[in-house]
């Protein structure tokens, strides 16, 4: 095994995880008979169009005559190719490389994506994950080739965060991009702008996409137990301030529920499944506790 699969791939949480599976709650634009509920009948395999290739893509849907023409490799796509697509979106802004303990926020939610895309994967679903910032960083194309983890887990571990992040232009611009709805997982801190964020989120869902998001956020910032005097600095706005934690415990934890309460509800009435995830917590809890929860409310 790799290093970049030892460190990201939890063995436990992909056991807990594949026991449950990820099924589509609603109706999806599926490319394959199998176990997801499709709007479209038929087995037939239809052409539409050539991608570069990536590492671990299976290699008999080279094109070998556009190899010959153009000394560079492509795959051909096929409308009917895999049950459902899921668009895995990380936040990769510099907040997310806060961490209390052992642990980032990044480093936790780039051990959710790659564990995400392996079960997903493994049920022979297709996956497409993007790491970014203000725009899409980094990339990995859509692919239903279980061997195409290895490729999803490099990109993840090479990626250091830089910048700021605008998480709802990212969200309308993946919503304009999509041609077929399927499945949408954001794993963020969301520190942004909130309307911005809910507002994104409601485009992907006007497109039919089901919508999945998980707020990643670190103990400490949930529960504030600083003490003393404490100088806090800034990760993407370069300010600094000197405080008591004490003096202003009561009014950061009613401002950091209310957060958490106003993107829930804006994820509730847009019919997302919101799922606060501490990255205290174990992963393999975390992502069994929710999928169990979807099993309970999968539409069938």
């Amino acid at each position: 095994m790799s290093k970049h699969l030892s460190t990201l791939l939890d063995p436990l949480a992909i056991q807990r995880a594949e026991s449950l599976g990820i099924m589509a709650r609603f109706i999806v634009e599926g490319y394959m008979a199998g176990e997801h509920k499709s709007p479209f009948r038929g087995f037939a395999i239809e052409f539409t169009q050539h991608r570069e290739y990536v590492p671990g893509d299976d290699v008999r849907h080279i094109d070998y005559k556009v190899l010959g023409r153009t000394d560079r490799y492509y795959l051909k796509q096929y409308e009917q190719e895999t049950n459902f697509v899921a668009q895995i979106l990380l936040d990769g802004s510099e907040s997310m490389r806060y961490g209390s303990g052992a642990i980032s926020k990044l480093q936790y939610g780039k051990v959710m994506a790659a564990c995400l895309s392996y079960v997903i994967l493994n049920q022979r679903d297709a996956v497409a994950m993007s790491v970014f910032d203000q725009t899409v960083k980094a990339f990995v194309p859509r692919t239903g080739n279980l061997n195409s983890v290895h490729n999803i887990m490099n990109v993840l571990a090479g990626f250091n965060p830089v910048g700021q992040t605008n998480i709802g232009g990212v969200l309308h611009d993946l919503a304009g991009q999509i041609r077929r709805k399927g499945l949408v997982i954001v794993i963020s801190d969301l520190f942004d702008d909130e309307e911005k964020v809910l507002e994104g989120i409601q485009h992907l869902r006007f497109g039919g996409n089901e919508v999945i998001v998980f707020h990643t956020m670190d103990p400490f910032e949930l529960d504030f137990p600083f003490s003393g005097m404490v100088e806090f600095e800034g990760l993407e706005v370069r300010d600094k301030v000197l405080t008591r934690p004490k003096e202003i415990r009561k009014s950061y934890l009613r401002e950091v529920t209310e957060f958490q309460q106003r993107i829930r509800e804006g994820c509730e009435k847009n019919n997302v499944h919101y799922v606060l995830v501490n990255t205290g917590h174990a992963l393999h809890e975390v992502l069994s506790g929710y999928l169990a929860f979807r099993h309970r409310t999968t539409v069938r």
